[in-house]
């Protein structure tokens, strides 16, 4: 059983974003991933940015949760339980060391570092392309 919670990892550097091409769904996104039961979601986070692109770095939480419903094709698709009908997300961002790349698992077969606005472009979901334009500010006060 899927449950209702996820993380969602931007990965940066030198003022580009890491994106990857899912294999199954053939769309742009950021690492992410479930959360499991017994992990916080920043655990879950490093757990995919580890998993994902063989990265372990210090995390930033973005502070902003997203709630999407759980619609009846996403039931079907990832067995979401009857009770569960939303999903909240938390969004993180990881700096990458220089020159740095990463180790695709199966889950992505290419990836491209992208300005900020060539990501939001790619982007599949809008929460995604948000959480983009959010890091963006947080990254231009620093």
């Amino acid at each position: 059983m899927r449950t209702p919670r996820e993380a969602g990892i931007f990965v940066y550097r030198d003022g580009r974003l890491l994106v990857l091409r899912r294999v199954e769904d053939a769309y742009w996104h950021t690492v992410a991933g479930v959360v499991e039961p017994h992990e916080s979601f920043e655990e879950a986070a490093g757990r995919e940015l580890r998993e994902e692109v063989g990265l372990d770095a210090t995390l930033l939480d973005l502070d902003h949760p997203v709630l999407y419903p759980v619609t009846d094709e996403l039931r079907r698709q990832y067995g979401y339980p009857p009770d569960v009908n939303t999903v909240t997300v938390r969004a993180f961002a990881a700096e990458a060391p220089p020159r740095w790349e990463p180790r695709l698992n199966e889950e992505h077969d290419i990836y491209r570092w992208c300005t900020v606005d060539e990501a939001v472009g790619l982007f599949h979901w809008p929460e995604t392309r948000e959480a983009a334009r959010i890091l963006e500010k947080r990254l231009v006060r620093r």
